[in-house]
């Protein structure tokens, strides 16, 4: 399966979820979005969305523990729900790449049951002053994947990455 939007692709191969997408931003202004949090919460998440970093160490077996908000009574039933992840790093190699685990949690940071683990790769690759994202998620299992497909996920990403991409227009005015 493979879907386009905006400029965003994505493609399974297997257990593994392939995003890719170019932001019109230098590859170290893009990886700061990624590593910072202060950047990171004015765009993490889709549309209509709030993210506050409950607790983010951006080095090698750190922790980013964060919850989003939905503030948008638009979105009918999701409005004032919460979502929240934390991610556990395990690589880091500025402003190239980023390795971590992440898992669905409740605001304690505990792992909620029923929910897949991800391994995330992330490649941040300089093209002529613009920057592709690749971000490699690894599932336990196909059916983890399609769970996961099911629930959004690539609509998600691609309405966050949206947000990203306001954020680096800003930035770069």
């Amino acid at each position: 399966m493979t879907t386009q939007s905006n400029s965003l692709t994505s493609h399974t191969d297997g257990k593994v979820l392939v995003v890719e997408r170019t932001f019109n931003a230098t590859r170290e202004l893009v990886f700061k979005a990624f590593s910072e949090s202060e950047r990171l919460e004015k765009w993490w998440g889709p549309q209509g969305w709030e993210t506050k970093n409950l607790q983010f160490e951006f080095k090698t077996n750190g922790v980013w523990h964060y919850c989003m908000t939905c503030v948008d009574k638009e979105q009918g039933d999701f409005y004032g729900q919460k979502s929240c992840g934390k991610g556990i790093y395990h690589e880091i190699v500025e402003p190239e790449k980023i390795v971590y685990t992440d898992l669905f949690v409740d605001d304690q940071g505990n792992a909620v049951q029923d929910m897949p683990e991800l391994l995330i790769t992330m490649n941040f690759v300089e093209q002529e002053g613009k920057t592709m994202v690749i971000t490699r998620t690894e599932f336990a299992s196909e059916e983890a994947l399609q769970q996961v497909v099911g629930m959004g996920v690539v609509e998600g990403v691609s309405s966050q990455y949206e947000r990203l991409d306001a954020l680096l227009e800003e930035q770069l005015a």
